[in-house]
């Protein structure tokens, strides 16, 4: 199947980069570019990308904003954000709004490639050690930490045990086959506490969880690192 990719970004030379290095993958066809954000939801919709590459500092319609756009439609292409640096607190509010990783502007063709793929194929496209680096290195913007961790863990006070404690297993950064194995369930089953734990807390991906769960302090209290 071949993945439909839209390009944003202000500087014309890093688009043509892009577009030169995406170019030549069979499997991915940039159906357009943009320059900044402003009017990213006709663009999508006009277009229909599956994944968007999204760079997080541009003028008018910052990356940020474009990507919170995006992500409140019910049926939104996937977001990679672009930077230039690891600890963002753009890149973070963006994880949070649904962007399902970041990757830097100096990252080799062959590993942009592979994100395209894999956040097409429904996987988030940073590590756990990393996600745990940005969450730590920047504030989540404007909510005090007590009114985070209070937010959250009200939020995962919705989910049945067994969910939250696959939900706990996310935030370590565990695969599928390792939630398994650590809680005694099969891998479908384990894919089935997944999707009800995105439904009943309205996330859009894995990296949310992870996020949430770090908000709740669950992490720390487990013991566990997620790298």
């Amino acid at each position: 199947m071949t993945i439909r990719l839209l390009l944003v970004d202000d500087d014309p030379l890093v688009r043509a980069g892009l577009t030169l290095m995406l170019g030549g993958a069979e499997d991915i066809e940039i159906v357009g570019e943009a320059a900044d954000g402003s009017g990213i939801e006709q663009l999508a919709l006009e277009l229909r990308p599956d994944v968007v590459l999204m760079d997080i500092r541009m003028p008018h319609v910052d990356g940020l904003t474009a990507t919170e756009t995006l992500r409140a439609r019910p049926d939104a292409p996937e977001v990679i954000v672009l930077t230039t640096f690891h600890a963002d607190e753009q890149v973070l509010r963006a994880l949070r709004a649904g962007a399902a990783g970041f990757v830097l502007k100096d990252t080799p063709p062959a590993e942009i490639v592979a994100a395209v793929r894999r956040v097409f194929a429904g996987d988030p496209v940073l590590s756990p050690a990393v996600t745990r680096q940005l969450m730590t290195q920047v504030s989540g913007g404007a909510v005090a930490p007590g009114d985070r961790t209070a937010r959250a863990r009200s939020r995962l006070a919705l989910l049945a045990e067994r969910e939250r404690e696959v939900a706990v297993a996310v935030g370590r950064g565990q695969s599928n086959a390792e939630i398994s194995a650590r809680l005694y369930l099969s891998v479908p089953t384990v894919k089935t506490h997944v999707s009800r734990v995105l439904a009943k807390l309205r996330l859009n991906n894995r990296v949310q969880i992870a996020l949430l769960v770090h908000d709740a302090g669950l992490l720390d209290e487990s013991g566990d690192d997620v790298g």
